[in-house]
């Protein structure tokens, strides 16, 4: 056991009641696969991001590729993403059987959108930036990029819900864009689901055929689909929850901050900049350490549950050497892998907590 934990969610769910009370409710009208709760948890969650239509499908995922594969996205097509992100990304899109092309990131660990041009091809047929950690992507310069080149924009937000670039929420960008409601996201579930947004109606009606077999009706196939339906039972967790997602960033992002003044000047340490003009919503705190690793074993002994997001560069691992990148093509990836450490930054941590880490982080740098 740590005194300082990573997951909250013994402490999130500590009276599950309410919600038991809600699925007993559920279970009493067998509306179990695409039902009232799905519906009411899409509603509200696209008045939460600002969009049109959301799509409650089976993970954050399938909230990637769905989209991709509405627009035809296909084997012999190339998507663009950045090369820090997790595997999730670049494995929705290796599974519509595209090419997944990965840019390098910048110290906000989102992808340098002065490089994505470079990347483009004639096999090109989307571009997938990556709200990391609960950064935001360049927007600004990537959106005319796009234009530029008519290839459409699909985001990775499974990390980012509520973050804004200039005033502009993540997932309103582009054609579409992908939320993740695991357990340890901002807004959670009790198990795997995601949300797809977008403010196009035909996307969202392909989107909606998509994720139910193609099923026009009981009797009629209109495409070729898959299965991946938001549980009825996952929607009614999450429309618990869902009201609360504004004071939970909020929460995070104070927290964000305390450490950020905490941790400020410390030798060997970098707090990463700042960006005026995003709203960093802080699924994860990441701080740059000369001596990652040596802080990272000193955090665990002494009661502080870090983690690495992540240790082994993503085109570096082995189920991805068919891509044919060599050590070193990414190199502020690479610098990453080797610098950051995360720190607990939920909304459950109390400030005993935080001064607890941010102590403890005091005294390696100091090397008492």
């Amino acid at each position: 056991m740590y005194d300082v934990r990573y997951s909250y969610l013994l402490e999130q769910f500590s009276d599950p009641a309410p919600i038991l009370a809600e699925i007993g409710r559920l279970v009493a009208t067998g509306d179990f696969t695409l039902g009232k709760p799905v519906a009411e948890f899409e509603k509200r969650f696209a008045e939460l991001i600002g969009v049109r239509h959301a799509i409650g499908v089976g993970s954050g995922t399938d909230a990637l590729k769905l989209p991709l594969k509405a627009l035809g996205v296909g084997h012999g097509d190339e998507v663009i993403t950045a090369a820090n992100t997790f595997i999730a990304t670049v494995g929705a899109i290796a599974e519509t059987g595209a090419t997944p092309v990965l840019v390098d990131c910048d110290d906000s660990f989102c992808m340098n959108v002065d490089q994505v041009e470079a990347a483009i091809t004639k096999k090109t047929k989307a571009i997938m930036p990556v709200q990391l950690t609960g950064e935001v992507t360049d927007m600004g310069k990537l959106m005319p990029i796009a234009q530029r080149h008519n290839l459409p924009v699909v985001e990775d937000a499974c990390q980012g819900i509520l973050s804004e670039f200039a005033g502009k929420r993540s997932g309103t960008h582009g054609i579409a864009a992908g939320f993740s409601l695991h357990p340890l996201k901002n807004l959670n579930v009790w198990g795997d689901a995601g949300v797809v947004v977008t403010n196009d109606d035909g996307m969202n009606e392909k989107l909606r055929l998509i994720r139910n077999h193609g099923m026009k009706n009981r009797d009629e196939i209109s495409i070729l689909g898959c299965n991946s339906r938001l549980d009825s039972l996952q929607a009614v967790v999450g429309n618990w929850l869902i009201g609360q997602t504004g004071e939970i960033t909020r929460r995070r992002i104070e927290n964000a901050a305390y450490y950020d003044a905490g941790l400020a000047g410390l030798p060997g340490l970098r707090v990463p900049q700042r960006r005026p003009n995003v709203k960093h919503v802080y699924h994860l705190y990441m701080v740059f350490a000369e001596r990652r690793d040596e802080l990272y074993q000193y955090c665990l002994d002494n009661g502080i549950e870090a983690k690495i997001h992540y240790p082994i560069p993503l085109y570096q691992q082995e189920g991805l050497k068919h891509l044919g990148y060599a050590p070193g093509t990414f190199p502020v990836t690479d610098r990453h892998a080797k610098e950051v450490i995360s720190f607990p930054v939920d909304q459950h941590l109390t400030r005993a907590q935080q001064d607890r880490v941010i102590e403890t982080v005091r005294k390696f740098c100091h090397g008492r």
